[in-house]
C-alpha cells in the first residue's frame, strides 16, 4: 500500500538530497509543490509532489539547468513525466542486479 503523505526527510532519501535542498526547491517552486502541513507544522507531500521533485532533481542536478530554467521547463510539461519514470525503472533494476551479484 502506498502512502498518502511523505515526509521532508522521507522525499530527501528518495531523491538522494538533503532535507535542507528539499526544504529550498519546495520553497523555489510555489506553483509545482504545494506540501501539506500537520498540527506540528511539519511539511507533508503527495506523491505527485514527489514526482516533481524527482524531476526537479532531473533538470538541476543531472542536466544543470538554473532554477528558473527549470520552473520553466515544467511549466510546458513536454515529457519530463516519461524520464524521470524510466531513470527510476532503471535505478531499480540496477539495485536489483547488485543484489544478484553479491548472491553469486
Amino acid at each position: 500500500m502506498e502512502k498518502l503523505f511523505y515526509r521532508i526527510s522521507e522525499v530527501a532519501e528518495i531523491i538522494g538530497e538533503s532535507t535542507s535542498l528539499v526544504r529550498f526547491w519546495a520553497n523555489s517552486f510555489p506553483k509545482q509543490i504545494k506540501p501539506k502541513r500537520n498540527a506540528k507544522g511539519n511539511r507533508l507531500f503527495t506523491k505527485e509532489d514527489v514526482d516533481m521533485f524527482k524531476q526537479i532533481h532531473l533538470l538541476v542536478k543531472v542536466q544543470g539547468m538554473t532554477l528558473e530554467g527549470a520552473a520553466r521547463k515544467l511549466s510546458r510539461k513536454s515529457g519530463l513525466d516519461k524520464t524521470t519514470k524510466v531513470l527510476d525503472s532503471l535505478r531499480d533494476i540496477r539495485g536489483q542486479l547488485e543484489e544478484i551479484r553479491k548472491t553469486l
